[in-house]
């Protein structure tokens, strides 16, 4: 994964809770190319302004299938999708879609905070070794 990007998004209802997530580690996240959906990328960089952050089309206007051609490329190395499973998704499939490539591919993908924890927490540990 070394070096390479990594994409955020959020749902509606957890963008908010992946902003705060980044805080901790802002630092780690400096390092890296970020990619992010829409409205997602958006909430970031009002955050984060100083983020080396791409920001694609909307999740359901093609952002989702933006970042699985990322992924296919080769140029993601790790997803954090922080998932709303309590609010219906009119472009479900899409989600599928960028789940099914994760997995595909072997791409660490995290679908919650505390997986996105863990994530950071080895991630963190591997780079702290390498410096």
């Amino acid at each position: 994964m070394l070096h390479k990007g990594i994409g955020l998004v959020a749902h509606d209802q957890k963008k908010i809770e992946l902003v705060e997530w980044i805080k901790p580690h802002y630092d780690f996240f400096k390092e890296f190319p970020l990619y992010a959906t829409g409205t997602t990328g958006k909430i970031i960089l009002e955050s984060y302004p100083d983020l080396n952050l791409t920001r694609l089309k909307s999740g359901p206007l093609g952002g989702d299938q933006q970042l699985g051609s990322l992924i296919c490329t080769g140029e993601l190395g790790l997803l954090i999708f922080f998932t709303d499973p309590l609010t219906p998704m009119p472009h479900d499939v899409d989600v599928k879609a960028l789940i099914r490539l994760s997995t595909l591919y072997n791409i660490p993908m995290a679908c919650n905070q505390g997986t996105a924890d863990l994530l950071m927490k080895g991630l963190s540990h591997i780079y702290s070794q390498k410096g």
